[in-house]
């Protein structure tokens, strides 16, 4: 018999702050974490980014020119990236957790290989948009 049947796993796991990082989660759960992480990081920045970006877009054709020049700096490309990738998980994530909700893959194996998925999916979908964005094509 393997070590981990053998052991039972304590059923109140009263976490400090200093165990987070070295708990080991299975990759469901680092799915739904950062769908969440993702979902706050949008809704936070929508009112002080993607907002003001916008409006900065639509005003005029010379702060359109300014708002083009303003997201030329590699570090807001960076920022930009980091929506992007925000967005893109969120959204993936959305859509297996929709699955989930019609009870498709809700077996342990099935919900393992479609949060495997929702990783690679958007991790990809940010390389090709990333590359998009610092101009590669």
């Amino acid at each position: 018999m393997s070590d981990s049947a053998s052991k039972p796993r304590p059923q109140f796991r009263n976490l400090s702050i200093s165990q987070i990082l070295s708990y080991r989660l299975p990759l469901a759960g680092k799915s739904s974490i950062l769908h969440r992480a993702s979902g706050a990081l949008l809704f936070l920045c929508l009112p002080l980014v993607i907002l003001p970006l916008f409006a900065l877009s639509v005003t005029s054709p010379d702060s359109f020119a300014a708002m083009k020049a303003y997201t030329a700096n590699p570090a807001c490309k960076v920022v930009l990236l980091v929506l992007l990738w925000g967005y893109l998980h969120h959204f993936c994530a959305g859509i297996r957790y929709l699955t989930l909700d019609l009870h498709i893959g809700n077996d342990k194996i099935t919900a393992q290989k479609s949060a495997g998925i929702v990783f690679g999916v958007s991790l990809a979908l940010t390389i090709v948009f990333g590359l998009k964005l610092f101009g590669a094509w």
